[in-house]
């Protein structure tokens, strides 16, 4: 996983150091000027201007000029107080790469860079955007590649950071961030988060029951039934409160199950996880349901959806706190406000964090960058989806996939983080336009053997 670190993290990782400032810059420079290079396809012949600040930043950029220099790019470096408002500016020779290290995390004021069609290589960070929360203040380059140091920024992967920042990489400089306590998942990570099935494996092994649907939203059910069994489980039962029959697979066993979520007439002591949630509606006996089958069934269990309406008109914590096994709820942000009583704030994850904390529960709360916060105040992170799947039916999807991996018995943390990551990299496989929910399970499979599920191909 790739360590995330906050500036106020990363300031004192850098006081922490125990080598000195000039030590670390330059590093830093040698990083910048390698991947300039890279970028550039060579150094002859090129020609790069760098916009340098006063701090750290500046210092990185100007040690990279000095590099560029020795390896023969025509490198000019310009103060970003007295920038012309475009490069190149008047008089100046084309030019092929700017690098961008005018202002650092510590900028508190509008930035406005300078513009033209030349690609921008960003040093730390694209100068302008707030390292925490990603917004951008002012109007950043758009980078075509930035180059980090020790960790990655927050700012990074939220709200404007991933389109201003292009493709990002983290060099190490020989700074300390073990301590770091978010992380981003990589496909690297997923198979040592996901247990194997044994080779004695048999279908209770890994069952888990599906409790989803209602007579207006049976596509619900069906779609999170689906992947569950593709995920990995066993054996899949799905209840439908309203005795509706969902269209799910053939494989997927239907069980009737009253409004108020009695389970006992199918010894629910049998399953290894549960799903409970998606599509269930709005029934008050049923949504009464979900608030006792969550406080008094302690079992592995995801709640997504409907479920997570029917827990936020009770007492969430009360619920959660009382089982020894920490459940999974899965909010958008419109779900997190009725659970937490508002939308996360800029400082995304400092919000979910919050309400894991709060409510004992491991939340994953879904977005572009996905946020999963155990209770214990570590937190993942995954970014491989895209605007695919911002579509009805997905997060039913996810749900299923969490429940099969809760089955096969990872931990809720681990669960969580390796299916919103499995999640996003559908989206790899998928076409570009024109996907729906239905799309999902069918390329699950591929998904994870290449992640290396099973013994599949790790990539």
């Amino acid at each position: 996983m790739i360590p995330v670190l906050t500036p106020e993290e990363m300031a004192a990782v850098d006081e922490a150091a125990p080598e000195p400032f000039e030590v670390l810059v330059a590093r830093a420079g040698s990083a910048v000027a390698r991947s300039t290079i890279e970028l550039l396809g060579g150094a002859y012949g090129r020609r790069v201007v760098v916009v340098a600040g006063t701090g750290s930043n500046g210092a990185d950029g100007r040690v990279a000029a000095a590099r560029l220099r020795r390896r023969g790019v025509r490198t000019i470096v310009l103060d970003a107080g007295e920038a012309p408002a475009s490069l190149p500016a008047d008089g100046m020779p084309p030019i092929d790469l700017v690098v961008d290290a005018a202002y650092g995390t510590g900028l508190g004021r509008p930035y406005v860079a300078p513009t033209g069609n030349v690609p921008v290589l960003a040093v730390d960070l694209p100068s302008g955007l707030d390292g925490l929360t990603g917004v951008a203040c002012g109007s950043p380059s758009v980078a075509a590649h930035t180059v980090t140091f020790g960790a990655l920024k927050p700012g990074l992967l939220f709200a404007d950071g991933p389109a201003l920042a292009g493709r990002v990489e983290v060099a190490c400089i020989g700074l300390d961030v073990s301590g770091a306590t978010v992380e981003l998942v990589v496909d690297a990570d997923v198979a040592d988060l996901v247990p194997a099935r044994p080779a004695d494996a048999h279908k209770w092994r890994a069952a888990c029951w599906v409790v989803a649907g209602s007579a207006p939203m049976v596509g619900a059910a069906a779609l999170a039934a689906e992947a569950t069994l593709r995920a990995g489980a066993g054996y899949v039962c799905l209840s439908v409160p309203d005795g509706s029959t969902a269209p799910a697979a053939l494989e997927v066993v239907q069980h009737p199950v009253g409004p108020d979520l009695a389970l006992d007439s199918a010894d629910p002591g049998r399953f290894s996880a549960f799903v409970v949630g998606p599509g269930l509606g709005g029934d008050e006996r049923t949504m009464a349901g979900v608030r006792h089958l969550v406080a008094d069934l302690d079992r592995p269990m995801v709640v997504d959806g409907d479920g997570l309406t029917a827990l936020a008109a009770g007492d969430v914590a009360g619920i959660c706190r009382g089982r020894s096994v920490p459940v999974v709820l899965t909010p958008h942000d419109g779900e997190f406000e009725r659970l937490a009583g508002g939308r996360p704030g800029a400082d995304r994850i400092s919000s979910v964090r919050s309400l894991a904390g709060s409510t004992g529960a491991v939340v994953l709360c879904k977005g572009p960058t996905t946020i999963v916060a155990s209770p214990d105040g570590r937190v993942r992170l995954a970014a491989t989806g895209d605007r695919r799947l911002a579509s009805a039916g997905t997060g039913d999807v996810l749900a299923g996939i969490i429940g099969a991996f809760l089955a096969r018995g990872a931990d809720p943390f681990d669960a969580a983080a390796a299916a919103a990551h499995v999640h996003g990299r559908l989206c790899a496989v998928l076409p570009p336009t024109g996907v729906v929910a239905g799309d999902l399970s069918p390329v699950l499979v591929e998904v994870l053997v290449d992640l290396g599920i099973d013994g599949g191909r790790p990539i």
